[in-house]
């Protein structure tokens, strides 16, 4: 029996004995204290009127204190029965009986991909594989989950490991298993799927590293720690030292400088296409890419508008980039130098800071707890938290607190306090990163993101987007290239890859006018995404 229905029940044999009380006494008080007879009926039709607050029949007043203030209780009981118990114990009831029964088994589907408990991680996968058009059950003990995911449109079966669910979702007939609980739950539903005789994929979603052995041994196919991952790729996009922007920078020498430069709301640039902007007939550097809401845009497109606040990759001399600077008012190239200040010392944040450390970055962490490793114990949403933990001097600030709403505040108190510092910020539901990417953020990346490229790629057979794009430089020769001009030979449109510089005879020449043609002896500078650059030495291999 349902808990509403005894609850229910229980109302309804209390409701019965105080209405009978209640008149036993009301006939007893007549009789003695009024001098007026009232029958046992008439007592009952009485209190019935007045606890149900529908009127008193032919009883109206009364001369004993007594029976008065009697009436009275009974008139605030009717009152407190009608409007606080009745909605305690009759809605409920009325929820349950008409509410849609959850699923118990999962029917004829096959070739599906099982997922136990659902939760932030899988979110986004969900997503993707409804778009492959591969079927998904969802097995989800909690009832308030299960009802909402149903409304959503997934296929959901209610139950437990406990209650044999795992005997009711068509595991002989899944292509893979996804166990997405805590990692004493995930071990044990591998290896009871192991034991019914599943042998497709069973991959698991692991809270502590320590812990992918014990799981692999349970049978699991393949374990992540999603949360590492993210923590690696926030530290990726803080240091330069763990994963440049520009990876291969160095090749460039001493004659080119590689540099980010945010553009500042106020720029007379800020709106401009790169067209409008003339940057490279005016200063004479090269915009290689665009951060933009936490999206690297490379190649660039000569319609590519300058956005405010966004960071644009430059490559040029000393001098050029100076001159982009000046024309570009206000604008200020992101700080090399200086800490890292990480707001949170949980799981994430432990991770990116044991990364930033390992590579020697001087890190402050911010934390409400104070224990080894916190520099400044405190709120990270307290601006004078934040100035103590050397906000205006940091080159980054990494933000991995508990809440999405706290990430977001966050973020609108460092760019206040600091606009020209990046905000890299952890998020937990993919849905909010827009929002924090609209509050200010350089860059936000949410578990459900990793954990889902990272299992569309195991599922799917394709390349998930990589949580940390990077552009490369190539230095190669003119092998392939010698007698044209770059516009001739259409390599940005062939590979993706843009002819930056071109090293001749000591010289660096970065503006290639109508009679430049590349020369045997040229060495040339070349940049794109790891793709392009793949493309680019396709197509002309270098010895």
């Amino acid at each position: 029996m349902l808990r509403s229905q005894k609850r229910l029940l229980a109302l309804m044999g209390s409701l019965v004995l105080l209405v009978v009380v209640c008149a036993l006494i009301y006939m007893i008080g007549m009789s003695r204290l009024e001098g007026e007879t009232r029958g046992f009926w008439r007592s009952l039709e009485f209190v019935a009127e007045t606890l149900s607050t529908t009127g008193y029949g032919a009883d109206e007043t009364w001369s004993s204190p007594i029976m008065v203030l009697f009436v009275i209780l009974l008139q605030f009981i009717g009152v407190f029965l009608i409007f606080m118990i009745f909605p305690v114990y009759l809605i409920p009831y009325l929820e349950e009986r008409f509410e849609v029964r959850l699923p118990k088994e999962a029917g004829s589907v096959s070739d599906h991909v099982l997922i136990y408990r659902f939760g932030p991680a899988v979110s986004t996968l969900v997503d993707q594989l409804k778009l492959a058009s591969i079927p998904t059950v969802i097995v989800e003990e909690d009832e308030a989950t299960a009802r909402r995911l149903i409304e959503d449109g997934h296929s959901v079966v209610a139950g437990s490991l406990e209650d044999g669910v795992l005997s009711r979702v068509g595991l002989e007939r899944a292509r893979s298993l996804i166990a997405n609980s805590t990692d004493d739950e995930d071990a044990a539903v591998i290896l009871a799927a192991r034991q019914s005789g599943f042998e497709g994929e069973a991959l698991a979603l692991v809270e502590d590293p320590f812990h992918r052995k014990p799981i692999m041994l349970a049978g699991a196919t393949a374990t992540y720690t999603p949360r590492h991952v993210l923590g690696a790729a926030l530290a990726a996009r803080a240091s330069q030292r763990v994963s440049p922007t520009v990876a291969d920078a160095q090749q460039v020498g001493p004659k080119l400088k590689v540099s980010e430069v945010r553009i500042p709301r106020g720029s007379s640039l800020a709106g401009q296409t790169l067209v409008e902007a003339g940057i490279g007939q005016r200063t004479g550097i090269s915009v290689i890419g665009q951060w933009v809401g936490g999206r690297l845009v490379a190649p660039p497109t000569a319609n590519m508008r300058l956005e405010p606040d966004g960071i644009l990759i430059l490559v040029g001399s000393p001098s050029s980039v100076k001159r982009f600077e000046e024309l570009c008012d206000e604008a200020k190239p992101l700080r090399r130098h200086g800490p890292v200040v990480v707001g949170g010392f949980g799981e994430v944040g432990g991770k990116v800071v044991e990364l930033l450390t390992d590579v020697g970055e001087e890190v402050v962490v911010i934390d409400r707890h104070e224990r080894e490793g916190v520099k400044v114990v405190g709120d990270v949403l307290d601006p004078r938290v934040l100035e103590q933990a050397g906000l205006e001097a940091a080159k980054a600030v990494i933000l991995a607190v508990d809440t999405d709403s706290a990430t977001m505040f966050a973020t609108v108190i460092v760019k206040d306090l600091a606009p020209h510092v990046p905000v890299i910020a952890r998020v937990n539901r993919a849905e909010n990163v827009e929002r924090i990417h609209r509050a200010g953020a350089d860059f936000a990346l949410s578990i459900s993101q990793v954990s889902g490229q990272i299992l569309a790629r195991r599922l799917l057979g394709e390349e998930a987007v990589s949580v940390d794009p990077q552009l490369k430089v190539l230095k190669v020769g003119p092998k392939g290239l010698t007698g044209s001009h770059p516009a001739q030979l259409e390599i940005r449109q062939k590979t993706g890859c843009s002819v930056v510089a071109v090293e001749r005879n000591d010289a660096l020449v970065m503006e290639f006018g109508p009679d430049f043609e590349f020369q045997p002896d040229d060495v040339v500078y070349v940049c794109g995404s790891s793709d392009a650059t793949r493309a680019f030495l396709e197509m002309y291999p270098q010895t």
